[in-house]
């Protein structure tokens, strides 16, 4: 826990400093919690994250612990930011184990089971390990491409290499071309497998020699198996009893046998053992070591995974069974949704089309929960390929609209170059759900920085046309946030509104890089605004929520700043905080934050150093030293015959590796 020397002792004055185009900003709120929770946002690179995490775990942290998963929550009031979240749980095992791996059961809560493989994952492969994957994956798709001398991306030409073998075909008999393409298929095809079962190999000496010999890897190890176990088991008894509600997803997201998180960390056969223990099963007690992991690995399989699976109703399960006509769509989550859509329209058009006209007519509900606004925009495809993207859309706007409305409410958008990219993907859809959101007569408005900034009215009639109409608003050349207010507070004077009539919030969607404010130096952009409205005769300037969407310095204003509220990320989950809206003297950057995480689901986090690990056990798993003796000697018998195969693959002819490669001894690798 922090104590108050800590907390005053990280905390610091802010001072003040330019933007990127001129104008008086802080450095920082004045806060470290704070701080953290407004500049780290998605695409934030590691170091920044973990800067800022520091930070704000020496100021207070709980309050950090709370952020890290408040980062990660997909429900609620998260901003579903799964990188930042890797990175942050990185530095936690690396500073903080311990209270990494008691807060496991909560870490799943706020994101999914497949987080907890995925953290033991990146310990050992590295944080940026996806991204190296999905590189290589585009380099090999873009191996027939190349880069001429002019600059130019141009196809390879195989015309050379055609003719090359039309010689061949024209001095080489038949019959010898085609030994010879035999030889080097099979050839390939060998050197392929040898290279798999190396990698495989590799994968597991790492695995096994970080949980030897790094003690905080092998107690977060064990919690995670632990944690699946206790799960597997409670749901398989809810499944036994018919309470189908009840059951979790840790079914879905255990590392199945031989899949790429098993063979990275071994975690199978860990959780196998914890469900079915040894001392607990007679038929277990008299067999070998090896011949008893081999076994409830694949009862594992059998008994656990695939009936819970199948009682969960995973589309995954249909898919692979080739079973579309009993795929129930209505149970597929809003992601997978998403990424299947144009399966389902190739496997079973006709029974899925009339699924949806069903979502349409509001007899049947598509799921839109996880999905984050722009990466629906994002799926639109072409005209007739957006009834999946509309559908999600609505039922988002639907669930936010039952917990509230956003009264006298207005947005503006940000669509200046500094935030091309995804910055502006997203700002294009918050400024679309937040004008759905709103209420007559601000229904529908959006206000853009320009030169000239002018209320639009929203035209289309879809989504896409919508979201192509606020891309290509007037932007003028200037991200001017005084003439934005200028344009409000005239608005206001030429319809002679009175101050109960002005418009209550404002969202503000931007990188917070604005244009200069005032003539004056260190006049910052809200202070100017204040000013303004009160040469006006409008003593209570509108509630302003500065939207971050870009990893930068610039601070709008202090922790303190009544009226005002700092949030950031591309989550629509945060809009649930101004629903219904309040009195606008009660919100403040700090007490924002502190509403952020402030429900249930954060009770149970704890924070824990060396002289409270007896708040988190593990469970006796009885046989442990046997079992890493066990798998130490499965991987030194591995490499042993891998060598044994190259020099004499007789002794491994298709009769004799039938045993290996069932499981036998040695089935972790084959």
């Amino acid at each position: 826990m922090s104590s108050s020397s800590s907390s005053s002792s990280s905390m610091a004055d802010p001072t003040l400093r330019w933007t990127e185009n001129g104008s008086a900003t802080y450095n920082s709120t004045g806060n470290p919690s704070l701080d953290f929770f407004f500049h780290v946002v998605p695409n934030t690179p590691q170091e920044e994250v973990t800067h800022w995490l520091e930070l704000a775990w020496k100021h207070d942290p709980l309050t950090a612990l709370k952020l890290i998963c408040h980062l990660r929550g997909v429900r609620g009031t998260g901003k579903s930011d799964k990188e930042g979240f890797y990175a942050a749980a990185l530095w936690l095992h690396e500073n903080h184990p311990k209270t990494l791996a008691c807060n496991l059961k909560s870490f799943a809560q706020f994101g999914c089971f497949k987080d907890l493989p995925e953290i033991l994952f990146r310990l050992l492969e590295g944080l940026e390990v996806r991204n190296v994957v999905k590189d290589e994956r585009l380099m090999r798709s873009s191996r027939r491409w190349f880069v001429n001398k002019k600059g130019r991306c141009c196809f390879i030409d195989y015309r050379n290499e055609k003719e090359t073998k039309q010689r061949i075909k024209s001095t080489v008999p038949q019959e010898e071309r085609i030994l010879a393409e035999m030889k080097r298929v099979e050839l390939e095809k060998e050197q392929a497998k040898n290279l798999r079962k190396e990698k495989t190999m590799t994968k597991a000496r790492k695995a096994m020699e970080r949980y030897k010999q790094d003690p905080d890897y092998r107690f977060l190890h064990d919690r995670i198996s632990e944690l699946f176990a206790e799960c597997l088991i409670s749901d398989l008894q809810f499944l036994n009893s018919g309470e189908l509600s009840k059951i979790s997803f840790a079914a879905k997201w255990c590392p199945s046998l031989k899949s790429s998180f098993d063979k990275s960390t071994l975690l199978c056969e860990s959780i196998a053992r914890r469900v079915f223990p040894r001392h607990s099963y007679s038929e277990y007690k008299e067999i070998e070591e090896a011949h008893y992991a081999y076994r409830v690995r694949d009862r594992l399989r059998k008994e656990i995974l695939v009936p819970l699976r199948k009682a969960l109703e995973l589309p995954e399960v249909y898919m692979g069974s080739n079973k579309w006509e009993s795929l129930p769509y209505n149970r597929v989550a809003s992601v997978a949704m998403r990424n299947y859509k144009m399966i389902f329209k190739k496997h079973d058009g006709e029974r899925f089309k009339k699924y949806l006209k069903s979502v349409e007519r509001g007899e049947a509900k598509i799921s839109a929960g996880a999905l984050l606004p722009h990466k629906i925009i994002a799926s639109l495809g072409y005209q007739d390929d957006c009834d999946v993207a509309e559908l999600q859309w609505r039922r988002m706007v639907e669930d936010l609209s039952k917990k509230g409305k956003l009264r006298d409410c207005l947005n503006i958008c940000d669509v200046s170059r500094s935030m091309t990219g995804t910055p502006m993907e997203v700002c294009v859809a918050l400024g679309l759900l937040v004008s759905d959101l709103c209420e007559d007569p601000w229904k529908g408005k959006v206000i853009t920085f320009s030169t000239d900034p002018q209320l639009h009215k929203i035209e289309g009639d879809n989504l896409r046309s919508k979201a192509e109409f606020v891309k290509h608003m007037d932007w003028g050349g200037s991200t001017d946030f005084q003439k934005v207010f200028d344009q409000i507070l005239q608005v206001a004077i030429n319809g002679n509104l009175k101050e109960d009539q002005m418009i209550k919030r404002i969202f503000v969607f931007s990188d917070m890089e604005f244009d200069q404010a005032s003539e004056n130096d260190w006049e910052t952009d809200y202070q100017a605004i204040q000013r303004k409205f009160r040469e006006r005769g409008y003593m209570s300037v509108p509630e302003i929520v500065f939207w971050n969407l870009r990893n930068s310095m610039a601070t709008p204003v202090v922790g303190e700043q009544k009226g005002v509220a700092l949030v950031s990320g591309f989550s629509k989950n945060l809009l649930s905080l101004f629903l219904e809206g309040g009195d606008i003297n009660d919100i403040k950057p700090i007490a924002v934050m502190e509403r952020a995480i402030a429900g249930e689901e954060y009770n149970g986090l704890v924070v824990v150093d060396d002289s409270t690990r007896a708040a988190c056990k593990i469970k006796p798993n009885g046989d442990s030293t046997n079992w890493i003796f066990v798998l130490m000697m499965r991987v030194m018998i591995n490499c042993f015959l891998f060598a044994v195969q190259k020099i004499y693959p007789v002794f491994f002819r298709p009769s004799l590796g039938g045993y290996y490669r069932s499981g036998g001894c040695f089935g972790l690798f084959y």
